[in-house]
């Protein structure tokens, strides 16, 4: 039956490419190019007269704030309704944004992380009142022993989640001065996680853990260590094998910090025409954009370190967000516990949870930014950027308030589910193996 069922989709699939001539150059490089990886979605799916009032909007959007290529996915009562790339993922070579173009997510990694920390904490194997450092914490490597503030032995699981461990960036947010922790740490560049992590310990924190609130990279780029001690796996992994594949995920992975280390369908990044130029992380002198060697991407880990898509984000958040449909792969308790602002701890993962029931995640590299929601009324949306925008964080609410207005002239509602047109397939399988199975 199931074999029957993978059949039919890819009949179906195929259906649809041939009867659309938009899509038949497309199709071509669907099934020849583009596994072992997704039966992929595509622009020409999104692409029909009445998402005319979407594309005239967005693509203003783009011209007012320079911003190269863009990722677009929106979902209404649990069904994926529109998935559209646009601009282009690389100037240079004009190749167009698609649904599949991977991005760079930042700080969204850190809805990752908390899902992770969750679903370790339903399974039993940590709770949230657990210690992270000290003998009789999770953390308990001889590495980290010692730490010049013996308060760090307070700090733990619930108040990494929630950024009440006792670091603020007061002087500096320690995952990005790769350079300075190389040299204080007497390593050569560029660091990783756990030298950055023991530099931090071997400072005083800010504030007694569980008094105070301060946002912190840091604190789940521990988390990201947590998870590896407490599964026995990587943290990529265990979010790819225990989160991401059972919701058909297979494109997510860690990034890379250069242009030789990118996936095979990410974008390009750009940044303003002045930014300033860092040394590399690397510890070779020269001096390099932030994209592409100025900050060290990977050694984020749980903090953010991956690379999406709109749809695959979608996927996740759908999965995550309370409503019946489709189901959750979290507990209610769960849910509540990341989104209850009376609680003293959420949001957890998410940036923003509201009582009107709206959450929202946010990130941003140079180069980069994204943003997604989950509204009361059963829309949800992914935006995703490749292009730095000269107003930082002011940005986020200019996203919003484009999404308001593409959302608004969508109507009626198409009654179809764009996931039914994407066929999950394991990396390094092909879909002649995947459908002989």
């Amino acid at each position: 039956m199931i074999r029957k069922s993978k059949i039919l989709l890819v009949t179906l699939l195929l259906l649809f490419v041939s009867s659309n001539p938009g899509a038949k150059e497309n199709s071509f490089v669907l099934i020849d190019k583009l596994v072992p990886n997704n039966v992929r979605l595509t622009n020409s799916i999104s692409s029909g007269n009445e998402f005319a009032g979407v594309e005239k909007t967005v693509n203003a959007f783009l011209r007012k704030w320079s911003i190269a290529g863009a990722s677009i996915a929106i979902a209404k009562d649990g069904k994926l309704i529109f998935a559209r790339g646009f601009g282009y993922a690389d100037t240079a070579s004009k190749t167009e944004t698609q649904p599949y173009s991977q991005f760079r997510i930042a700080s969204i990694s850190k809805l990752v992380t908390a899902v992770g920390i969750m679903k370790l904490q339903e399974e039993r194997k940590l709770a949230l009142t657990d210690s992270v450092f000290g003998s009789r914490g999770i953390l308990n490597d001889p590495y980290y022993g010692e730490p010049k503030d013996k308060r760090v032995y307070r700090i733990n699981v619930a108040e990494l989640l929630s950024h009440e461990a006792g670091w603020t960036q007061r002087y500096g947010d320690q995952m990005f001065m790769p350079l300075v922790v190389a040299e204080k740490m007497g390593v050569k560049p560029p660091v990783d996680t756990k030298a950055i992590v023991k530099f931090a310990l071997e400072k005083r924190l800010h504030y007694t853990p569980g008094t105070g609130k301060a946002y912190s990279n840091l604190g789940y780029s521990i988390l990201g260590l947590v998870i590896e001690k407490v599964s026995g796996m990587s943290y990529e992994d265990f979010c790819r094998k225990t989160i991401l594949e059972p919701l058909g995920i297979y494109d997510m992975k860690i990034a890379g910090n250069l242009p030789s280390e990118k996936a095979p369908f990410e974008v390009t990044y750009y940044e303003p025409a002045d930014v300033l130029l860092k040394p590399s992380i690397y510890g070779t002198g020269e001096m390099v954009t932030p994209s592409y060697g100025g900050n060290d991407i990977k050694a984020l880990g749980g903090a953010g370190a991956w690379v999406a898509t709109a749809p695959d984000l979608m996927r996740l958040l759908l999965a995550i967000d309370g409503f019946k449909t489709p189901p959750d792969i979290l507990t209610d308790q769960s849910i509540r516990f990341m989104t209850d602002i009376d609680n003293g701890f959420a949001p957890v993962g998410w940036k923003g949870t509201v009582l009107d029931g709206t959450w929202w995640r946010t990130g941003s590299f140079p180069g980069s930014a994204g943003m997604m929601k989950r509204q009361s009324d059963g829309i949800s949306w992914v935006v995703l950027f490749n292009s730095s925008a000269w107003n930082g964080p002011e940005i986020y609410s200019y996203i919003s308030n484009m999404m308001y207005r593409v959302i608004s002239k969508i109507d009626p509602w198409p009654e179809y589910d764009l996931f039914s047109y994407s066929l999950p397939i394991p990396l390094k399988t092909t879909l002649t193996e995947y459908l002989s199975r």
